[in-house]
């Protein structure tokens, strides 16, 4: 156990060269390092911390920014952490405060854990969804889905584009474009030459993170599924608006089976914008 520092001590903006000390912090709490998804997260995203007199970071977290830049339209929290050695002492509740100070009237999200949860309520989020893990060996069988899927082209870019903003609900560009490099896998489904929905496959530790993934309807969500696991020997991991019944029982069916389950929250809005019913997998709960 450590003691309160006298003074507290400052929040600072993280940027790349805080990787290693953020993936130590994963670790010091139990979460695998994850240094991929972190890179992406700094790189994309507002990193905050407080630096240990000892070394390393004491607490961190990462906001992502989607819309006009200066005046977003959202901000996605994640990968909100407090070393175990400094835990239960209100730092992770002083930088969750700072960082609504910082965004200001910006409407945020972020999945909770149940853990999580009872100190997002405390700050005023509010419970609007729930978001199901599900991870394992994808095993094809049954009726092929009746939609056609290939992998992405550079020439897919704006399409994908414009219908990720119509069905997230807003500009997330700067977190797509660059998908190509961080993802191992980039499909889109197609119908009569027009993209209907759009998957990604990144590695974290021995899976592969089935995010994001949009799609018009189920059949294409399935398709995209299928597609991207016909691409890897690796488990399938994913998390899936729980309102996605269809598609949870589908790959249950399949070999994927439960993990957990997350409270998507809102703060400064009553719900996310865009269309759900097409939003069936954030990128990383991290970033929405």
């Amino acid at each position: 156990m450590s003691t309160p520092f006298p003074t507290p001590l400052p929040i600072r903006r993280l940027t790349l060269r805080d990787l290693v000390a953020c993936a130590d912090l994963s670790e010091d709490r139990g979460w695998p390092r994850e240094e991929h998804k972190w890179g992406l997260l700094l790189s994309a995203g507002t990193g905050y911390g407080i630096d240990d007199p000892e070394g390393g970071l004491i607490t961190a977290c990462v906001v992502t920014e989607y819309g006009p830049a200066g005046r977003p339209d959202l901000g996605a929290i994640g990968m909100v952490l407090v070393a175990e050695r400094h835990a239960r002492q209100g730092i992770g509740r002083r930088l969750m405060r700072h960082v609504l100070a910082e965004m200001g009237t910006t409407p945020l999200t972020l999945h909770a854990t149940p853990h999580g949860r009872p100190l997002y309520e405390e700050l005023g989020f509010k419970v609007t969804g729930r978001a199901e893990m599900v991870r394992g060996h994808f095993t094809a069988g049954g009726a092929d889905p009746a939609v056609s899927t290939r992998p992405a082209t550079a020439e897919d870019l704006p399409a994908i584009l414009r219908l990720d903003a119509e069905v997230f609900g807003t500009d997330r560009t700067h977190v797509l474009t660059r998908l190509p490099a961080f993802a191992d896998q980039l499909r889109v489904a197609e119908e009569n030459g027009r993209i209907i929905g759009y998957a990604a496959a990144w590695p974290n530790l021995n899976d592969q993170v089935v995010g994001p993934l949009i799609a018009r309807d189920t059949e294409a969500a399935k398709a995209l599924i299928a597609s991207l696991a016909a691409h890897t020997d690796r488990p399938l991991r994913t998390d899936i608006d729980v309102r996605h019944e269809e598609l949870l029982t589908w790959v249950k069916e399949r070999g994927l089976v439960s993990i957990a389950f997350n409270a998507v929250m809102t703060y400064g809005i009553s719900e996310l914008p865009g269309d759900w019913a097409r939003r069936y997998a954030p990128l990383t709960v991290a970033a929405g």
